[in-house]
């Protein structure tokens, strides 16, 4: 089994949406493994954003990471991390196929509503960033 991380970020916490995310995601097929809600310290975000440090977006992404509560989750599943990226849809909502949690419920490419690692180096290292082991269940 295959294991990703998912973020429903603060603008879809603050309307109301974690709920419906989680529904698509179990509807999906995907087992939630691991589940909180906590609110991002800047020393946080920043450091779970590292990778993106140089781009010129870094600053306004820890700004929004950091402005509201999160829901993280452990995915897992057959291509977990595959399944959850098209569920997901595109980082733009305007260009995310009909259907996807970006298409439907997203606002902008910044406030698209959710976060999901993109391969098994980085999801494992997300997955860790908020969960210990004994956290994540099968």
């Amino acid at each position: 089994m295959e294991r990703t991380l998912a973020i429903v970020k603060p603008d879809a916490v603050s309307r109301g949406l974690t709920g419906e995310i989680l529904k698509r995601i179990e509807t999906s097929g995907l087992a939630v493994c691991a589940l909180k809600k906590l609110q991002l310290t800047r020393a946080q975000a920043e450091r779970f954003y590292d990778v993106h440090k140089e781009r010129p977006f870094y600053k306004s992404l820890c700004d929004y990471m950091t402005s509201g509560p999160v829901v993280i989750a452990v995915l897992g599943g057959d291509k977990a991390i595959t399944r959850w990226r098209e569920l997901m849809g595109a980082t733009d909502p305007a260009k995310a196929a009909p259907g996807t949690i970006r298409k439907d419920l997203g606002v902008d490419v910044e406030k698209n509503a959710v976060h999901g690692s993109d391969a098994p180096e980085t999801a494992a290292r997300e997955n860790s960033f908020f969960f210990s082991g004994t956290e994540i269940l099968a």
